[in-house]
Formats: C-alpha cells, structure tokens, sequence
C-alpha cells in the first residue's frame, strides 16, 4: 500500500481549484498538441467543391458569374448580326460562313473558354461515378456545340469565320438563372413563393424561345429575302400569336423546316409551363397564400384559428365582429388545416367580405404558417375548439397546443381562447381571456330552473343588434321585445359621463335609479380605477367616485347618444311616443338612426334634492290608502335595509324556531371541501353537515340507509329538477352549484335528479355528496319507465343536455335529431312539464315543440326569413321556444368571446350573472314574480324606485308571458256546436275565442267511444257545411284537427298512466290536459319606466351580496315592510 502511494506523484502546489477552474498558465511542460476538427474533407476536391456547389453565397457568385457570360455571348451574337453586311447571291455556303472580325473574334473565343472551364470544372465536382451522366447532359451538349468551335479556330485560323449557333447561350442562361434563384433563396434563408418561381421559369422559357426563333430565321433567310433582326422579331411575334399577316414569310425550305420545328417545340413546352401555371395557383387558393409583411405592418387584422370552418361559425364571427365601428378597417386572417369549405369559399367570394377576409390553409403548430399569417404583428389571436368533435377532450387538447404554438411564436399577441372541458382550462390560464363552454352551459341551463329564460337574457345581451328586429311586424310583443332585444352591456367613466357625472359622492343605488328614470339607462355594476375586480351592484352602501368605471345597459352607448331637452322637442314637435299600447315602449322618444341615439331628458327643475316621491292615485276611496313608496336616498341608511321580498305585506317564509333550529342543524353553509377540476371559483354553498354515503345517491335503488326507489317515495316538499345528460362530466358540478348558492332560500331548494347514460365516477359522487337533495340515476329520456321513476311527472324543469356522441354526424345539422325526437315525445307525453333543451345548432330551434299545422307557427317562420334577409344577427329570437327560454345552444356565446376584444369585461360581467365567480361585494341574480299583491306598484320606474329604496335590488328586464291573440288565420281555432249553429251573434265568437285555452284544456272522463263520437261529430258538421260560407268550412277543418289532436292526447295520457300503474307509481298528480300551447313568454331587456307591470311578470334582479350587510348590525326580526323572521328568512325570497 505504501509503495503505491510512493508510486503517484503529488500534486503541484500551484494546481489550486482556481487553476482546475481557469487553467494553469504556468506549467511549461505540458505535452498537450492542438487537434483541428473538419466538417469535410480536408482534400482539393473537396474546397473546390465546397466553394463552387455546397458553400450557398459563393456558389451563387459563381452561378451569377456564369449568367453574365451567357448573356455577354447572346449579345457578342447579335453584335456580329448587326456589323455584318449582308452578301449577294443564295449559295449555301451563306450558311456555314459569316464575316466576324478580330476584336470579336478574341472576345467570343475568351467567353467560350472560361464558359467551357467552368462547365468541366462543374463536371468534375459532381462526377459520382457516371461518366455518361454528365456527357449527356443537355447543357453540357449545348456548352460543347458552342464554345469547342471557338476554341478550336485558335488552332485552326480558317475556321474564324465558321458560323457558330452561340444564340443558343440563351438556354444556357435561363437554367443559370433557374440555379441562381434556388442559391439565393438557400443564402438568404427564405423560401420565396413557388408561384413566383414557376412564373419567372414560364417568362424565361417564352423569351428563349422567341430569341432563339429570331436568331434561327434571320440566319436561315441570309440565303432568301435577307431578314434583319426587327423583321425576324415582327414575323415571330405575328406567328406565335397567331395572328398571321403573311407580308414576312420564309422563303427557303430550311427557314420553312426550323418554323415548324420551333412551333412544334412551343406547342410541347410552354403548355408544359402553363398547366404546372395553373395548378400552383389553384394549391395557392386553396391554401391561401401570404398575409403581406407592409399590409401587416401598415393595417390592423386579427387571427382566427380553428379546426375546421363551417358556414355558420364564420357567419356569427364575422357578423358580430364587424358590427363594431371601429373594426371595420380590421382584416380577418383565417387559419385553419383544411381545405376551404365549397359555402365558405362562396360567401369569402363576397365583396363584402372578401376585401377583408383572408383564408389560409395551414397550422397554428407551424412556425411557417403561423409568419405566413403574421401572428407576430397581430392585433389578436381568436382560438376555437370543435365541439362537433365525437372526443371532446381530444379537441381541448389540440385547442390548447395551438394556444401554447401561438404564446411561443407571438408572446405579445392578445389571446382570446375557447376551450370545451373545465378540467383543461387551467392549461391556458396564460390566455388574456377564456371561455369554457360547459361552465357557462350548465350554469346557465341551471339559472333557467330558478330564473326563467336566464339563457335567453344571457344570449340577446351578447349579441350585437340595433334593435331593429321585428319593428315591422304586426304583433305589438314582437316590437316590443326586438326594441328591448338591442340593449347592451356598455362602459364608461363617470367624470366623463353625461349619465352619470352629477351622481358622484352619491350611493350606487341611488345613481342607478334617478339614471334610469331620467335617462332610461340601467346601471349594473362599477369598477374602481385601482382595482381589477367588476362589482355588480355593490348596494347602497358604495359611493360613487369620479373615477369609477361604470356598466350599463342601454340601446346604444353614450357616446352615439345626442341629449335633447324637453323644451326643445316641444319645438321641433317630435311625438311623445312611437307605439301606443299599455307598455307604450319607448317613452323617451328613442330615435336609432345609424348607430345614434336621441335620448330627450325629463324637465329636472323642480325636483327635490332628497329624491323623488311617487304619487299615488287619487280614485277610489280616500279611506283606503295604498302603500306608498319610499325616496331613494342619496346616502342610503343600509341598517333598515333587508334582501327578501319587500313588495308583499307579510312574508310566506316565516317559520316557527323548531322549523328554523331543525334546519339550520340539517345543511350548514360554507365552501365545497372538494372540486372536481382545478380552476373553479369557490362559491359560498348550501352544504351537509356529513357527507352522503355514495349508496344513497343513487335515486332508484334502495340500500341499508333508506329503503325509497322512486322520486315519488322521498316526499319531497318542493319539485324536482331533472338533468338528463349522457356523462357526468366535471362541467355538470357547476349545474348544482348556482341551485345551492347560499343567498337561495332554503325551503325553496329543489330536489336535483341526475338521469345519466352511464354511471358516474367516483370523483363526481365525492364531490356532489355534500350537496343537499342531489341524486343520480342511471337511465335515459329514450325509455318511458326511466322517466316514471326518476319523478318527471311532478318535476318543475327538465334540462335535457345535448349529448357528445351526437354532436358530429355525416349531415351537420342532423347531429340533434336525436335530442329533438326525444323532447318532442317529453312534449306530447308531459304537456306541462317545462322542458329546458340544449342543441348543437341554433338553426334546429324551430323544430322544437313542432307543430306541422300551425298557422302562428308559419307566420314566425316567415318573420325570421325576412329578418335574416335584413342581416340580422338574432334571426331566430322570435321562435317561441327561444323567445320563451325552453331552447339554448352553446354556440350562440361564441359571440361572447368576439366581444370581448372590444368590451374586455363582458366575460367578468357574464360570469358574475351565472354564478361562475363570486367577487366579494359584489350581487348576484335572481328573479321574483308579480302577484296581484303588487300590482298596486303599476309602472316598472315605481317598480324600480321600490326595490331600490327597500331592498336595494336592481331590475334589469321582465320576462313576461302573455296569451296568444288567435285568429282564425293564425292558429287553430275551437268552436262548439252551438256557436256553429249561432254564427251570426258577434259576442258569443269572441266570448267563445277568449275561452279557447279553457276548452282546450278542460277535464274530460276516459271515455273508451271518444274518437268514435269525435267521428260522429265531424260527420255531423260536415253535412251542415255547405249552408255556410267558406270561413265557417275552414272553422270546421280546424275543429275536425282539434279533435284528433285530442283523442291522440288521450291515447297518450292512458299510456302513462298503465306505465306508472305497472311500475307501482302513483298516477295521482299527472294531469295529462294541462296544456300551453296557447301562451306565448318573452323578455324585455330594460323596459322604458312607463312600462306597465302585468300580472305574473317575472322581473330579473341584481340583488346586493347579502354577507355584505354582516359585519354591521343584524337586522330585525320584525320589519315594517317584509316581516321577516331572522337571518334566513332574508334570503327566503319568492324567486
């Protein structure tokens, strides 16, 4: 061990870390040798080879060089032709001899020999073993023909005057140029179109030709007429354009030979040239070409980057986009992988359009396509999921690897992203703004259980209109609700508002009121200048501040408004009102013309700085007083100030202290303690005190906790809300979040049933068992006994979600045939039932609740068609189911995300409406319903005073239902024998006409002879139809449809009832005849403050947060207004 020790030698003491770091300079015998590495071979060859082919800027010297000569030949030649005298006489001899003389003589020969040294120089360098190869090569060829003669002569003096064809150089240099074109582009790293190649190959190739025509003619004809060169180029320019004078012609039969030969090589070659030409282009307008680097650079356009494009995505894009004004110089470059769609190359051949829209063919994952689009130079990037797609997921994830291509080509590009699955949204939360598809889908279809036709108010606020919809029309709900329909969200500063300036220092409640009043303008939320965070009515409580950004919905945005006061309209004798009617909409002489609006102010004077007081009317009895109504304070005194329902003298929550003890011991409140994707906001909730085992979730099976099997068994309080989906997908969690919020009154929960396709994985079960009331069932719309068990017949709402294994079929629009069958038979089967469904394409509205023979139903088919032919972008809001808020289809919040590149808080504020996030401060919606107690109020502005100064609630529109006025030529029509009989007595039609909804849905016994005395009844009114004119034959056609249509109803209701009696349900409560086919429900989106209220209005509201009255004081348990029974009693609110 020690003599190997001894062996080693020590380290030297200047060998520190720092010398094995840095190195040792100072050891001078260090054996160490320099050994150079090549990337080739170190060879003669091989420099030569690397300097003349592989190396790209001295090959494209050497090819440049190579050109120049060629073309110093071609004009060595034509210099020869000019100087030389043409001889007398025709020998041949002519032919083979011309005059050169000795400077160009020396310069041709010069030319020839450092053309021919090149050339075999080249040879040698690609010598790979071939020799024939490169013998053989035309170029080669015509470098011997050309240059070998030259060469020769200076051995062989007699032979200078030899003529040499040199004019076929011209070849020579179109293939040098052929090489130079591919060298440049290798040198400057950047690949030119090949359209531009095959362009510059087709012009080369024709000159060629025609030069080596005119030299060829010229030559030959020394021997006949003596062409000079002009004459040469006038015959060859009249002959290949077919044209043909005939005043120059050859005269020898060799000139005559080489035409023909020149023109058989033309027909060969240039369509060769042409038809490669014509397909370049076509690949070119099939993928699109290039945006311009200068139109980038000078214009403003945005990127769209889908999978594939279909007709209506494009449309909804384009239309909405471009409604803004201040888009309308923007370009729009679509990128998408595929071929353009036959209806999308059709509608971008639009001069409309296809000024302004560019398609290109190509991938986002390619840094290629993605310059090609000039991403980098984008205003935005617009990136959306193919929800047509069978894999949902898979489409994410193609969504977000586009999504990551584009952050990494153009880090500073604005991304406005769509994504499918709320599990895969935390991937992108990069992305400037992101809309998840089943978040807002099944938070939405779940504010419709609670707040009727949420999706409706939702889908009209998104979309851009003018309000012009329907103005045509007969029907006064049709204006109406088109007028309201064009009511936006829109932005603006305080101190720069003429709306909302003299309200600073003021409380929000109070700006929001007298706004309305005087300006008819609603104001929903604000935003301080130092925060992020968008506030939907923060309440009395907020003062407002100059700073301040505030959100309103109105018909048009403030600065397209012009103010007139009412003195000034008295002048220019403007009417007071457009529409004459019990809602008279709009009071304030609204004119929209090209995007402006006039908005005539009320006279102010006279008001009282403490807030204006409603008078009440004086008629009736002095005795009876009705309640009045209370300012709106400017600093509101918030401790009096309750969220329940104050328009009711006495509350119908009150509950006893055992009830309330009982409850508050069954759920608690608090956050979920378990999401099932990342990226959700946490919502305050409804909660149990333990979860539920997983055994008693499931509705129909019974288990050692509880014996129940059906809906019916549980004895539930309030009625069920049926989801029927095909999967419960994490996106399903935000369907029961909203329903259990913790401002939703507890007695009025409703019972959540799950009817699933498939069973649910566990992570769904352990995140739904701490809800209240929230079961599953595995089963399917499709069959009858499923839909007995899971309780639909005493359910209040069906949500009927489209399934994902239907959304993509061989015929687009087919994919929701399915779900319209199966909710078509729901509709016949369950006639009362209200049924929520969601389709894939809004264009397949119109054939829920379908009925072939409707008249009413024709008349609005027409009304969209002529709407759409107006380019409306709300065509189909006048279907009633829409209208109505029984219809939703997720595409239409694509718009959502196109206007959020314009109103940046749209996605905040629809977020905020559905529940999705809860911003501390800030409200929420909900609903409450007019009852004949509250009629008293009469006008929405008393409406809008009351709720303001009570409960600080903000209303926000009416969703209104109302009876269809029938005709005869409008819908169908129910008579009696008597009326029949008695048709001249004008009083009892209208009284009958009044009744129709009660005789069509009145009780009849289950007579088993029905359809046959219905028979004998239509036989009898047939043979007493000739007497009367040809109206009362058309009321007896439609009598003869109504009764089948019932007898049909009937079968149907006996069907249900041996269903339900065969499973063992109970068939009381099904009331087959319970029918609304005869009414008709729409939304009024900030009505004007005349508007008069009707009985069973659902007014929407944005209530304050209650937790944001807590810290203060607790209010009282008896109120003036609401007598409300403790904490819990003021959420307890007729929704």
């Amino acid at each position: 061990m020690v003599d190997l020790e001894s062996e080693v030698p020590p380290l030297p003491p200047r060998y520190r870390f720092r010398d094995l770091l840095l190195g040792d300079q100072g050891w001078q015998n260090d054996d160490r040798v320099q050994v150079e590495f090549y990337m080739n071979e170190n060879t003669f060859k091989e420099r030569l080879k690397l300097f003349f082919i592989k190396n790209q800027r001295s090959s494209l010297r050497i090819r440049l060089f190579n050109f120049s000569l060629k073309l110093l030949s071609c004009l060595l030649y034509i210099i020869r032709v000019l100087l030389e005298n043409p001889s007398q006489g025709n020998e041949w001899s002519h032919i083979f001899w011309v005059n050169r003389s000795l400077p160009l003589w020396g310069l041709q020969v010069s030319v020839a020999l450092i053309s021919l040294f090149e050339t075999i120089l080249l040879g040698y360098l690609s010598y790979k073993g071939n020799i024939w190869e490169q013998i053989l090569r035309i170029p080669f060829i015509l470098e011997i023909i050309n240059a070998v003669p030259f060469i020769i002569s200076i051995f062989w003096p007699s032979l200078r005057n030899l003529f040499v064809p040199v004019f076929l150089n011209c070849w020579l240099a179109k293939h040098a140029l052929e090489n130079m074109i591919n060298d440049l582009h290798r040198a400057i790293q950047r690949t030119q179109s090949a359209m531009f190649n095959q362009v510059l190959i087709l012009i080369s190739t024709l000159l060629c030709l025609i030069f080596t025509c005119i030299c060829g003619i010229q030559h030959l004809e020394r021997i006949g007429k003596k062409l000079n060169l002009f004459d040469s180029l006038y015959f060859c320019i009249v002959t290949f354009s077919t044209v043909g004078f005939g005043d120059v012609t050859p005269e020898t039969w060799s000139s005559k030979l080489f035409v023909v030969a020149m023109i058989c090589v033309a027909l060969v070659v240039l369509p060769i040239q042409f038809e490669q030409l014509a397909y370049l282009w076509m690949e070119r307008q099939k993928s699109g070409g290039n945006y311009s680097r200068h139109r980038a650079q000078t214009e403003k356009h945005v990127v769209l980057c889908v999978s594939s494009l279909k007709i209506d995505l494009l449309m909804d894009f384009l239309n909405e986009f471009y409604a803004h004004p201040r888009l309308q110089d923007y370009y729009v470059v679509i990128l998408c992988p595929t071929e353009m769609d036959v209806q999308v190359r059709r509608v971008l051949q639009i001069p409309m359009w296809s000024q302004r829209v560019i398609y290109l063919q190509g991938s986002a994952l390619k840094d290629q396509d993605l310059l090609r689009a000039k991403m980098d130079d984008a205003e935005a990037c617009f990136i959306l999921s193919s929800r047509c797609e069978v894999d949902r997921t898979s489409s994410d994830h193609q969504t977000i690897l586009r999504a990551w291509a584009v952050k990494d080509f153009a880090p500073n590009c604005p991304l406005y992203v769509q994504i499918l699955k709320p599990e895969n949204k935390f991937h992108i939360k990069f992305a400037d703004h992101v809309v998840c598809e089943e978040e807002f889908k099944y938070a939405m279809l779940a504010l419709n259980c609670i707040c009727p036709a949420t999706s409706t108010l939702i889908t009209l606020l998104v979309h851009t209109s003018r309000g012009q919809e329907g103005q045509q029309s007969p029907e006064q709900w049709q204006k109406i609700y088109g007028r309201c329909s064009g009511n936006e969200v829109y932005h603006i500063v305080l101190e720069e508002s003429t709306f909302f300036a003299e309200y600073e220092g003021k409380s929000f409640t109070y700006a929001s009121f007298h706004a309305h009043k005087k300006f008819g303008v609603c104001l929903i939320g604000v935003r301080r200048e130092d925060n992020k965070n968008i506030l939907l009515n923060p309440g009395p409580r907020y003062i407002m501040n100059a700073t301040d950004i505030c959100f309103y919905i109105n018909i048009t945005k403030e600065e397209n408004s012009a103010f007139k006061n009412q003195d000034q309209q008295k002048k220019s004798n403007v009417p007071r009102s457009f529409y004459h009617g019990p809602s008279r909409l709009p009071v304030h002489s609204i004119i929209a013309s090209m995007g402006t609006v006039a908005i005539d102010l009320q006279d102010t004077s006279c008001r009282s700085t403490s807030g204006p007081t409603l008078s009440l009317p004086t008629e009736g009895s002095k005795e009876i007083r009705r309640p009045s109504i209370a300012p709106v304070l400017e600093v509101a005194d918030t401790s009096s100030i309750q969220t329940c329902d104050l328009l009711s003298d006495q509350s119908e929550d009150e509950t006893t202290a055992d009830e309330e003890t009982s409850s508050n011991l069954e759920y608690a409140k608090g956050y979920p303690p378990y999401s099932p994707y990342i990226g959700s906001s946490p919502t305050f909730c409804h909660l149990l005190h333990e979860k539920v085992p997983f055994c008693c979730l499931r509705l129909d099976k019974s288990c050692q906790h509880n014996y129940y099997e059906d809906a019916k068994a549980y004895g539930f309080k309030n009625k069920l809300i049926i989801v029927a989906a095909e999967t419960a997908g994490n996106g399903l969690y935000n369907f029961i979040v909203p329903l259990r919020a913790y401002y939703r009154p507890k007695k009025e929960l409703n019972p959540i049933v799950l009817l699933l396709d498939n069973p649910p994985d566990m992570h769904f079960l352990d995140a739904i068992c701490w809800f209240p009331m929230v079961y599953y069932m595995v089963g399917s719309i499709d069959n009858l006994d499923d839909l007995l068990r899971c309780g639909v017949t005493f359910a209040a709402n069906m949500v009927v979600v489209d399934k994902e294994s239907t959304m993509s079929a061989e015929e687009d629009y087919m994919a929701d045939a399915k779900t319209i069958v199966n909710v078509q038979t729901l509709f016949r089967l369950f006639s009362s039932l209200s049924i929520i469904t969601e389709l894939t394409h809004p264009a397949n509205m119109r054939f829920m609740q379908f009925r072939a023979k409707d008249c009413y139903s024709l008349a609005l088919s027409k009304l969209e068609k002529k709407e759409r032919e107006k380019g409306s972008n709300l065509a189909f809001m006048f279907r009633l189911p829409f209208a109505a808020g029984r219809v939703f289809s997720i595409s239409m919040l694509d718009t959502l995300l196109y206007q959020s590149f314009v109103k940046d808080y749209m996605i905040s504020i629809t977020r905020l409406l559905l529940g999705l996030d809860t911003t501390p401060g800030s409200g929420f919606l909900c609903s409450m319903k007019i009852t004949e107690d509250d009629l008293w109020i009469r006008t929405y502005a008393r409406l809008y005073q009351k709720l303001c100064s009570s409960t600080g609630d903000v209303p926000i529109g009416i969703y209104r239902t109302e009876s269809q006025k029938l005709t005869t030529s409008e819908s169908q029509i129910s008579i009696s024998v008597e009326e029949w009989e008695d048709t001249k007595d004008s009083k009892d039609q209208s009284h009958h006409r009044s009744n129709h909804r009660n005789s069509t849905s009145s009780d009849q016994s289950d007579h088993p002879l029905l359809r046959r005395k219905s028979m004998q009844w239509a036989r009898r009114l047939s043979r007493k139809g000739p007497k009367h004119s040809g109206k009362t034959a058309e009321k007896i056609t439609q009598q003869r449809l109504n009764l089948y249509r019932r007898s049909e109803r009937q079968e149907l209701a006996e069907l249900v009832k041996n269903r339900m009696k065969h499973l063992g349900l109970s068939t009381v409560g099904y009331d087959e005849m319970n029918d609304h086919q005869s009414t008709l429900s729409y939304i009024l989106i900030n009505p004007s403050p005349d508007t008069r209220l009707e009985l069973n209005d659902v007014v929407y509201l944005i209530r304050p947060d209650p937790l944001a009255y807590l810290p203060n004081s607790e209010p009282s348990r008896k109120n003036s207004i609401c007598n409300a029974v403790g904490q819990d009693s003021r959420e307890e609110t007729q929704l």
